[in-house]
């Protein structure tokens, strides 16, 4: 291949990676490539769910087939494109990169999603493997919604939390089938068969769900099922509020990140009165950064300036890269010269940034000229160094 060939190669793939990364300056391709994935994701769940209907499964038989190969071939276009930009994500190490996406979490779900599908082609495989497939691809969401975020780091932070509540919850429904079943086998040993058996009647017992198909007769026994209802809500009522508190705790720590405290600790905010940081705050998004991961690249489209609360990255000047550190900023001089992106920054370690997006730059400095004053300053600084 010639070097006019790689080169276009290369640039191919960095405007591929901006329209698909979630770090760094987005591409304009961004928002459509996520929606074309979105309304695939949506379409093949609808067809799925109206595929269980029988009249429908035959008459629309042509439009779900079509429908489907659609749906998966946006999917396995997506996996396909993600593992080629994936050497992007590590700029030292490309093949760190591409393993790293492969085996991630949601990497494995792309490609569980569409072998089901592909695989049909030549082995005949049960329809219930592509509906799983199918309904798999709503976990893709979690790429696309931030929010969803939130329910993993619940999960995550309250698990020893929950792991109790549910280790109580166990014992309970243990030692409840265990009782009732001594108590109505001799009146009903076809109902209350076994203590499996039982154990389904516990359950929907102490969900407060009462099926019916299962009713103790000896007094003692209702009398216990009584008890074993009232305490099957107190029961379910523990992870919940566990739940609850841990969603309260995740928002608070999330919205802390970006209050005025935290800004008012930047050097470059520290003499701004607390209405003005408070109002510098409301502009900044948090966004977290894995290590050995290119931030911004040379000669891309500026869209936001980045302030580094935590973590070190690397600015890529010659003659000697340049250290960042928390506390110190960068992207400011393309935002501030209205040109493309003049070194590639890297980093080092995760780094926690605020991320100011271009409008709202422009406002900033528009509003508050001694911020512009001292970004310009610091901006001619690093400008003179690389020349």
């Amino acid at each position: 291949m010639s070097e006019r060939h790689l080169k276009m190669s290369l640039d191919l793939r960095e405007k591929t990676y901006r329209t698909i990364a979630s770090v760094g300056d987005p591409s304009l391709a961004r928002h459509p490539a996520y929606l074309i994935v979105l309304l695939a994701v949506f379409l093949i769940v609808f067809e799925e769910i109206l595929y269980t209907v029988p009249h429908l499964a035959q008459s629309c038989a042509l439009i779900f087939q079509t429908i489907a190969f659609g749906a998966f071939s946006v999917f396995t276009l997506e996996y396909g494109v993600r593992l080629w930009v994936s050497p992007m994500m590590s700029q030292k190490n490309p093949l760190r990169g591409i393993v790293d996406y492969a085996l991630s979490f949601l990497g494995l779900v792309d490609l569980l999603v569409i072998l089901p599908y592909w695989f049909s082609f030549f082995v005949a495989l049960p329809h219930w493997c592509i509906m799983m497939a199918s309904f798999l691809s709503l976990i893709k969401l979690a790429r696309f919604v931030p929010g969803l975020g939130i329910f993993i780091s619940v999960f995550r932070n309250e698990g020893h939390s929950l792991i109790a509540a549910l280790i109580v919850l166990i014992v309970l429904l243990i030692f409840s089938s265990g009782v009732i079943y001594v108590l109505e086998y001799p009146q009903q040993p076809k109902v209350f068969a076994s203590v499996p058996h039982t154990l389904w009647w516990a359950i929907v017992t102490i969900a407060s769900v009462g099926y019916g198909d299962m009713i103790p007769l000896t007094p003692i026994a209702r009398i216990l099922a009584g008890f074993l209802m009232l305490l099957g809500i107190a029961v379910f009522a523990v992870p919940a509020g566990i739940l609850a508190t841990g969603f309260a705790k995740e928002l608070r720590k999330r919205e802390f990140l970006v209050t005025w405290k935290t800004v008012s600790r930047m050097p470059l905010f520290s003499g701004l009165d607390a209405n003005s940081i408070a109002d510098i705050s409301r502009l900044l998004t948090s966004e977290i950064i894995p290590p050995d991961t290119v931030i911004v690249r040379k000669g891309d489209a500026a869209q936001a300036m980045f302030f580094i609360l935590e973590g070190d990255v690397e600015v890529e000047i010659s003659p000697k890269p340049t250290l960042l550190t928390a506390g110190q900023y960068f992207g400011e001089i393309a935002l501030l010269k209205d040109v493309e992106r003049t070194a590639t920054v890297t980093s080092l370690t995760e780094v926690h940034l605020l991320v100011l997006g271009v409008k709202d730059f422009r406002r900033l400095i528009e509003e508050n000229p001694q911020i512009k004053e001292a970004i310009t300053r610091v901006a001619e600084t690093r400008l003179a160094a690389c020349s």
